[in-house]
């Protein structure tokens, strides 16, 4: 199995002081672990979005340590046809997510990825797609 960490999770380890070793708790050695192309572009909104420089600077080593650690998984064309078809089902059903959650979601299972979130009502909605939560002891 494999697991796509969603931005929610690095807030939780922000907000709870955690390390970032703290995520290895929640993913098995055997694992292979990566991130979004816009999971790296969400993070990097938030060291803009610094409110103090203290802040921006905590948050900048954090996002380049996140970003140095593990591989990024580009919004190729398989994940675009995979969005496409998504989008469609969903709105024809009335449910909707937030773009970025489906693009993870698209590109969690173009890669056979599941998604480790914070994030539960959004992420479950989207058929096929294999959601965890942190445990967060």
């Amino acid at each position: 199995m494999a697991v796509l960490i969603d931005s929610s999770v690095f807030i939780g380890l922000e907000r709870r002081g955690l390390p970032l070793q703290a995520i290895g708790a929640e993913i098995p050695s055997d694992e292979a672990v990566a991130l979004s192309a816009i999971t790296a572009s969400e993070l990097l909104v938030g060291v803009h979005r610094a409110v103090t420089q203290a802040q921006r600077v905590m948050r900048e080593f954090l996002v380049e340590a996140i970003l140095g650690t593990f591989p990024i998984l580009p919004f190729d064309l398989q994940v675009a046809r995979i969005h496409a078809r998504l989008l469609s089902e969903l709105v024809g059903t009335g449910q909707t997510i937030g773009t970025h959650d489906l693009i993870i979601a698209s590109t969690a299972l173009a890669y056979e990825y599941d998604v480790l979130t914070d994030n539960l009502r959004d992420f479950q909605k989207v058929p096929g797609l294999g959601v965890r939560q942190p445990r967060w002891e």
